[in-house]
């Protein structure tokens, strides 16, 4: 009698960190259905699971639009049988300093990176404490668990993602499912490239506001950690694979070398010693002040 092979939905499943794990939890044998709002990326990923005869079927899901999530997990549950595995990945970034920060902006932030996470998990939820067991992996960051500057909106999201995630893991331990924080640090996806179109109206203004230097370090200090990094979404995908396949899983498993700092000095640093390290890497001084 051959094992059930288990199903796995992954949202933002066609692109970056999503993409990559799409085709290696296929290739290590799970069926895997990847949501995704662009048809072309979905039709791409398609083509080349087909080519690989690999086991991913993508669909369409927009997860801040209620009806679209009830749909993509039912047929989900119609097509795979049940869902295994969640990986609430689909996540967007709007770069901007707090006071310049547009309210609808805010807003578009919190209903992708939390409530459409808060939407898939609780359309799933039902499923799995019925089967009694499962497994939920959260895509956070390391802006979840430090702040720099111009990332307040996201850093609030991941922020307010990690806090969820503390409790849902607490609640549903009685069903036999694990809920699971992953933490990346600076990895060159195309989620860089869609975040500086978000941020395109604030980067337009930023000469001319009072925070253009906070602007500029920060944008800069972002782009040097991208274009230093060795972490590719290969390596954040074979993370995901090990928290789905261990026997007792941690709560939290940081991604980079970047993370695992940050998430050791969240810890252990003062908060006057962690801003003082922000400041530095980002070439925020006090005006009037060499520094």
């Amino acid at each position: 009698m051959t094992e059930r092979k288990k199903t796995v939905l992954i949202t933002g499943g066609t692109d970056g960190l999503g993409r990559a794990t799409t085709l290696l939890l296929a290739r290590k044998g799970y069926v895997v259905f990847a949501a995704g709002r662009s048809s072309e990326k979905r039709q791409e990923l398609d083509r080349l699971a087909h080519d690989k005869n690999l086991p991913v079927r993508t669909l369409e899901m927009d997860v801040t639009d209620n009806l679209s999530v009830e749909i993509g997990v039912e047929f989900v549950l119609e097509k795979g049988g049940r869902i295994d595995v969640l990986i609430n990945n689909a996540g967007v970034g709007y770069l901007a300093v707090v006071e310049e920060l547009r309210l609808e902006d805010l807003r578009k932030q919190f209903e992708t990176n939390l409530f459409g996470v808060l939407r898939v998990t609780q359309a799933v939820l039902p499923h799995m404490r019925a089967e009694r067991s499962g497994r939920i992996l959260m895509m956070s960051s390391v802006a979840g668990l430090i702040s720099p500057p111009t990332y307040g909106a996201y850093s609030s999201s991941k922020h307010a993602l990690e806090g969820l995630t503390d409790s849902l893991r607490l609640e549903v331990y009685p069903f036999g499912i694990a809920v699971i924080l992953v933490e990346p640090g600076y990895i060159a996806t195309n989620f860089q490239q869609t975040a500086k179109e978000l941020a395109q109206p604030y980067a337009e203004q930023a000469k001319a506001s009072p925070y253009a230097k906070i602007y500029s370090g920060a944008w800069e200090g972002a782009n040097r950690g991208r274009r230093s990094s060795k972490t590719t979404p290969e390596d954040c995908a074979s993370v995901v694979l090990h928290a789905i396949e261990s026997s007792h899983p941690k709560a939290r498993y940081t991604v980079t070398p970047l993370a695992k700092w940050a998430s050791f000095a969240k810890r252990v640093l003062p908060d006057t010693l962690l801003d003082s390290f922000l400041r530095r890497r980002f070439g925020i001084i006090r005006e009037g002040q060499p520094g």
